[in-house]
């Protein structure tokens, strides 16, 4: 299996992952030119995909599914809720019938050779969803957008080879920056997103021998900046009652406009 960020950010998410007969992304947040570019680095093409996983119908996840989907015809994949959000988005355009397909979490369903499966996550969007991704033996997990976490998103991330983690703000750049107090409250909510420190916990939470494969994404361009969620992350680590040490994790924050390296487990 291969994982490779296209793009992770507040302002545009797109995710490959694959196997060497499977090829799915998950969301596509980014402009079609944007997603076919990432594609080539890995030496794809639009129409190798098998499928769309979208984990929620905010725009930074959705930018550029209407062009994309309707020139390659790729199957749809969310769940009733994410789909309603998705069709009332006002950049889609007109969609050809049948390329939704409805999931939902905790029912694992099969696409090629991997087996996905839909996790819930706590944000402030219709229905969202996490994934973790299984093929011969192993396994990888998508997991941003978490104004909060609890046991069930733990059990759902255990025994992972590779994990793209959430460490979307730095609390107090976020308390003394610009942004509205509304918007504030909400980034910090139990619907909103991940701090740092909170990304570093839950990393402890699912850290294990065969977790080889750290990526930290979805970070906020206003209130976070890479060193400080690579530190603040490792740090937690380092601090926490576990064996493990920052310095031990192979682990790499995803830039929001590169391609990142391509993770193989």
């Amino acid at each position: 299996m291969r994982m490779c960020s296209i793009a992770s950010g507040s302002s545009g998410n797109c995710i490959y992952v694959g196997s060497d007969d499977t090829h799915l992304l998950v969301d596509t947040g980014i402009s079609k030119k944007r997603i076919e570019e990432g594609l080539k680095t890995l030496e794809l093409k639009g129409e190798d995909l098998d499928g769309i996983l979208i984990t929620h119908e905010h725009s930074d996840h959705i930018q550029g599914l209407g062009v994309f989907s309707r020139k390659y015809e790729i199957p749809i994949y969310a769940t009733p809720g994410t789909i309603m959000g998705i069709k009332s988005y006002s950049g889609l355009g007109k969609m050809p019938e049948g390329l939704y397909r409805e999931i939902r979490a905790d029912e694992p369903f099969e696409l090629g050779d991997m087996t996905v499966k839909p996790f819930a996550i706590s944000h402030d969007a219709n229905e969202p969803s996490g994934y973790r991704l299984e093929q011969g033996g192993k396994s990888v997990a998508v997991a941003t957008d978490l104004g909060k976490y609890d046991s069930y998103t733990v059990e759902c991330l255990r025994n992972l080879d590779a994990v793209l983690l959430e460490a979307n703000h730095d609390i107090h750049m976020l308390e003394v920056g610009g942004y509205p107090y509304y918007l504030k409250q909400r980034i910090l909510g139990d619907r909103g997103h991940l701090s740092n420190e909170l990304s570093g916990r839950l990393l402890c939470d699912i850290l294990h021998d065969n977790l080889k494969h750290i990526v930290l994404g979805h970070l906020s361009k206003e209130n976070n900046y890479a060193k400080l969620a690579y530190e603040t992350v490792k740090l937690e680590v380092t601090l926490a009652d576990n064996e493990y040490k920052g310095d031990d994790l192979d682990m790499f924050v995803a830039n929001r406009d590169t391609v990142s390296d391509i993770i193989t487990v």
